[in-house]
């Protein structure tokens, strides 16, 4: 009799599919001006469906119009997720839903039940669909004073896109760093990465707390709102006072400029890679805080990466509730379950080793500096897509030898699904049967 996938399993799969279907349509003549290796197109289409951003080649010149599509079209699916994309084209289609698919929709959204989620998931596209088109309106609107209005358009709808689903892919070699001093263009940009970034779960609670189907928002929501309210006021307010004497960085711009890039940069590495500031001559300060960002990432449910507001905010808490002498952990006035403690833990400690493993190999083989390395590897983990570059307008894996730039596209791989995802899809699961004495062990 064959044996089932799992639902980590068929994650996997769908995911890797839709990386070898960008691979093989990136690889066509029609695809790129230059063409392109097998690495590279492998790397950019991991980039595009893991939502990360780091680039190899120039988007804008080494990529046609058709490359672009082919881009912008693996952003959004790969934003949206496998089981989400392939739950809304079997509901075009008219087919059924049955409890399968259900299991492994609920792993996909990081949903608790299966009840009602197929509603859910109708919600999640038109949710997407409505931020993504008031989005592509308001920036056509402020790209047609640069550009004709079939140029503004596209480019319009590509940063749209690409903020909403945390991609930070560009069509701008310069990424976005001529408009960080617009009002416009900063403020959709990180209102489109934040909503997408809070999850849709959040979203829906949201929403319906608007409607006032309920009374109260839920726990979730409300860790989720405050962790990423306060990341982001004390980042931009922390990015503000490193870089504001830097003759490389802030010196040179004006008080709003300051404002407005110490927010943008406040907002992006969590997790969607568009820059409005040279982050190669940031100071190490600066770089090691976007680091520390770019390792929580954004919330779960969400197209971003990391390991999660949630995930830092229960850590934080049970830390907090240890040192205090206290049994439990409480956030909001409500327990949080034990084994959602520990799988946090489980969470960080996976990511953290998995960081430092893939940093201490690149470094040993690509002869890369220390702090430059462990940036790209964490940008990569967290699939945000800032890097400190080349030296010119491509991130730091494109000066790495195939292997680097494989590896590189794994920590995406593996930042999108996530490590207990990916480690659930690996590792067969063992029931116990029974449990061994207690132990006495010192610590500290």
């Amino acid at each position: 009799m064959r044996k089932r996938l799992s639902p980590p399993q068929i994650l996997v799969l769908g995911f890797l599919s839709f990386i070898l279907v960008g691979t093989a349509l990136l690889m066509l003549p029609v695809a790129t001006t230059k063409g392109i290796s097998a690495v590279d197109a492998i790397f950019t289409a991991t980039s595009a469906v893991c939502v990360t951003g780091l680039i190899v080649k120039d988007i804008p010149n080494d990529f046609t119009l058709f490359g672009q599509i082919v881009i912008l079209l693996l952003i959004q699916f790969g934003g949206l997720g496998y089981m989400t994309s392939a739950t809304i084209i079997s509901l075009l289609i008219g087919k059924k839903i049955g409890l399968g698919e259900r299991l492994i929709m609920r792993e996909a959204l990081n949903v608790i039940s299966i009840e009602g989620i197929v509603k859910f998931t109708k919600g999640v596209l038109k949710f997407t669909l409505l931020f993504e088109l008031i989005g592509t309106i308001i920036l056509t609107f402020r790209f047609m004073r640069d550009y004709d209005l079939r140029d503004a358009f596209f480019y319009g709808l590509f940063h749209s896109v690409s903020a909403f689903n945390n991609a930070g892919f560009s069509l701008f070699s310069d990424n976005l760093i001529k408009y960080r001093g617009d009002i416009t263009v900063n403020l959709v940009i990180t209102t489109l990465i934040i909503i997408g970034g809070i999850g849709f779960i959040v979203i829906s609670d949201l929403y319906r707390f608007q409607r006032k189907e309920v009374t109260k928002l839920s726990q979730h929501t409300k860790i989720v709102l405050t962790t990423t309210a306060i990341l982001i006021v004390l980042a931009s307010v922390l990015i503000f006072i490193f870089e504001t004497s830097n003759p490389h960085t802030f010196d040179q711009l004006s008080f709003k400029e300051k404002l407005l890039v110490s927010y943008f940069s406040a907002v992006t590495p969590r997790t969607a890679g568009f820059n409005t500031v040279d982050y190669s001559s940031l100071r190490i300060e600066t770089l090691f805080l976007a680091i520390i960002l770019m390792f929580i990432g954004a919330s779960p449910g969400g197209t971003g990466g990391g390991v999660k507001t949630s995930t830092f905010a229960i850590v934080l808490m049970s830390l907090w509730s240890t040192i205090r002498g206290m049994r439990d952990t409480i956030l909001f006035k409500r327990r949080i379950p034990a084994d959602t403690v520990s799988k946090s833990f489980l969470l960080i400690t996976l990511a953290l080793l998995f960081i430092i493993f893939i940093t201490l190999y690149i470094i040993r083989t690509e002869d890369t500096k220390y702090l430059s390395t462990m940036f790209e590897v964490t940008s990569a983990f967290g699939t945000v897509g800032l890097s400190v570059g080349d030296g010119g307008v491509r991130s730091l894996s494109a000066i790495f030898t195939p292997m680097g730039k494989l590896l590189i596209s794994f920590t995406m791989f593996v930042g999108r699904l996530g490590p207990l995802t990916l480690a659930f899809a690996v590792v067969r699961r063992k029931e116990e049967r029974f449990r061994y004495p207690e132990g006495r062990v010192v610590i500290g």
